[in-house]
């Protein structure tokens, strides 16, 4: 009986806490009402390009979805994954995304029935408008309760934030990103509130975030334990705590992610080898019977050209021996073409270490890719593919879009310095840390380090909002902050949504 009550207790409890958090508050309508407006709006783009690809009904939705998408390096698995369910994603860097994803796909199959249609690409829109907009919500709450900055700087804030290319871009992609910012926000919202009541994360708040977050994409697990440590402290250490909430979730999400390994993804993958030895010994029978045919057709050829050179004069001899030089001097003159590199030399080949990159020229990245692409996007090679066609570093056309991005990280690095005090600051510091030591330290995913900006890319303007703080008490210095961020957050909505729009239905 004790331990009905005390079940009960933790579900009310959670009713409690998850009413409270997800609810909208009257302060935050207005600014709620047009962001969903906007992530409405921003989805219908995505749905309008992609329905007559996406909506027929078909056996092979894998191989439909990874030919026919194409928005940067994005994946479009989630597609794929509720609209014919198995783990498709890498079950080791998102353990329990695909199980995240079976009623999703139930929904679909139902919808399916009814429609006529495969109806994925609504039903992921709609997980990545409730994500974004509630990742937006969290990050309001941030500045406005935990780093007590002003309404109007909250919002104008907020808004300046999803003017980020890959910010807005994640709200779009049927991707894992965004799920992942608005569960790492809401991790930072909680303790961030916590921090200033002086309480500490329960073990089932700890263990539910990390199977959220970690089962989601598995290092930013990782900032759950930092959230641990920052709130509770040392009390992390202690037996009962270190076990239950820390060692026991990591152990069922490994586990998980080797179960899925072992009965999902191997046997499919032994299938598909198969399969695909199959299919080329065929081809390779296909391709000799080819040969055999081209020999045949060549030793005939032979034949008729010798026949017709015994009947030609001295004249068309030569003639003929000019041509053949020309076209050979034509075919030695054309240029081979350059192949792209697409990523560096990793630390080692292992499971995860041939993730790595220890090559690349980290400041050219940093430069381009991580302040660069991930804030504003690049009009060469426009959302294109690293694995494909675009370069790993594109340059800027024009001088303005590095100035606009020296501000950006200035305004960035201000805001450190101005909440150097705060706890919480260096908490969501951590979280950029991590993030740091993972692509700029280690190089994994440095040749399209943009894509994860989601991760970690909050943290630049929750330091701006210690800035801003910072200046409340002085009206000239904040009123012109205001109007340098208002000005930065109109220039980065019309540059990205611009090009976002020309890349989709203009090229």
């Amino acid at each position: 009986m004790p331990a009905n009550n005390k079940l009960s207790e933790i579900f009310r409890s959670l009713s409690g806490v998850f009413r409270s958090l997800f609810r909208i508050k009257r302060e935050e309508r207005c600014l709620a009402s047009f962001l969903l407006i906007v992530f409405l709006a921003l989805d219908a783009l995505v749905v309008c390009k992609y329905y007559d690809v996406f909506t027929p009904q078909t056996r092979h939705y894998w191989h439909l979805f990874i030919s026919k998408f194409h928005i940067s390096g994005f994946d479009p698995i989630t597609y794929s994954v509720v609209s014919d369910w198995t783990a498709g994603y890498n079950v080791y860097r998102h353990p329990l995304l695909a199980f995240f994803m079976y009623v999703p796909y139930l929904i679909n199959q139902a919808l399916m029935c009814i429609t006529g249609i495969n109806c994925a690409i609504f039903i992921v829109s709609a997980i990545q408008t409730f994500c974004a907009f509630y990742a937006s919500m969290f990050l309001y709450r941030i500045f406005r309760e935990i780093v007590g900055v002003s309404r109007t700087d909250s919002s104008l804030l907020t808004i300046f934030f999803f003017g980020f290319s890959f910010v807005m871009l994640s709200a779009m992609v049927p991707d894992h990103f965004i799920i992942s910012m608005m569960l790492l926000l809401f991790a930072l919202y909680v303790s961030g509130k916590l921090i200033l009541k002086r309480r500490s994360l329960t073990i089932w708040q700890s263990a539910l975030y990390f199977f959220l977050t970690a089962g989601t994409s598995l290092n930013n697990g990782l900032k759950i334990y930092l959230s641990m440590l920052f709130v509770n402290g040392k009390r992390i250490f202690r037996p009962k705590y270190l076990f239950f909430a820390i060692l026991l979730p990591a152990a069922l999400t490994w586990g998980a992610a080797r179960m899925s390994y072992d009965h999902i993804v191997w046997p499919r993958d032994v299938a598909a080898k198969a399969a695909r030895a199959k299919a080329k010994a065929a081809r390779a029978k296909a391709k000799a019977a080819k040969q055999k045919k081209q020999e045949e057709e060549e030793l005939r050829k032979q034949h008729d050209d010798s026949v017709r050179i015994a009947s030609f004069t001295a004249y068309q001899l030569d003639s003929l021996s000019a041509d053949s030089a020309r076209r050979d001097s034509i075919a030695k003159a054309k240029p081979k073409p350059v192949r792209r590199r697409k990523n560096g030399k990793p630390i080692s080949n292992g499971e995860f270490l041939s993730w790595t990159d220890v090559t690349t020229s980290r400041t050219e990245s940093v430069v381009e890719n991580l302040f660069g692409e991930g804030i504003q996007l690049h009009e060469d090679h426009l959302l294109g593919d690293v694995l494909k066609s675009r370069p790993m570093i594109e340059n800027y056309r024009h001088a303005f879009n590095y100035i606009i991005e020296a501000v950006i990280v200035l305004l960035f690095i201000a805001g450190i310095w101005c909440g150097r005090r705060s706890r919480f600051m260096w908490l969501a510091m951590s979280y950029f840390a991590l993030d740091m030591a993972l692509h700029v330290g280690l190089g994994f995913g440095i040749n399209e380090v943009y894509i994860m900006s989601a991760h970690w890319i909050y943290v630049m303007p929750i330091t701006m909002a210690f800035l801003m703080k910072a200046m409340a008490g002085r009206r000239c210095q904040a009123l012109a902050l205001k109007a340098l961020v208002a000005l930065l957050a109109a220039y980065l909505w019309i540059w990205n949504v611009s090009l976002i729009v020309r890349y989709l239905y203009f090229t």
